[in-house]
């Protein structure tokens, strides 16, 4: 994917924003998806993102997205994203995500997703790394969902108020 960097999509001080960065990962990200799972796909989560290097307005934003692995109902897709200076003719790696889609019907339940067959060594050495990235994904998701329950149920009117009225 690649789209020249506006004025709209920046800051003051003239560097893509964030947000728009984001924005366009995922949708580079739900492309590779749906091109996989041939389905939709929604996203469920992305991991930690870094900004190295700013995107000034004028240069080419490039997004490149690929499926590394194929799970039950869920895939996980890195993208990686480059600014392109056309009239420096520089190119270089600005950020990269792991993202996490589901595939749903149309009634928006999960669905079963093919099977990724990495062939290049480089396909089969993403493929493991994201057996080992998913097994984290999901302890800290447990625990930042366990957080988020016990919260809710402590505050005061909630399920587990045992207060006297």
């Amino acid at each position: 994917m690649a789209q020249v960097v506006l004025p709209n999509d920046a800051n003051p001080l003239g560097n893509i924003l964030g947000g728009k960065v984001m924005h366009l990962i995922d949708i580079a990200g739900a492309i590779a998806a749906h091109r996989h799972a041939r389905s939709h796909v929604v996203t469920a989560s992305v991991d930690s993102l870094d900004f190295l290097h700013p995107v000034r307005v004028g240069q080419i934003i490039l997004l490149r997205a690929f499926v590394t692995r194929a799970f039950h109902t869920s895939m996980e897709v890195e993208v990686n994203v480059y600014l392109e200076d056309y009239i420096k003719g520089e190119r270089r790696q600005t950020s990269s995500a792991f993202l996490t889609y589901v595939a749903v019907d149309e009634a928006g339940k999960p669905v079963p997703v093919p099977p990724l067959l990495p062939r290049t060594g480089d396909e089969r050495r993403r493929y493991r790394e994201a057996s080992e990235r998913r097994r984290r994904r999901l302890a800290l998701a447990a625990r930042a969902h366990r957080r988020y329950f016990e919260k809710e149920n402590q505050h005061p009117g909630g399920p587990n108020d045992r207060r006297e009225p």
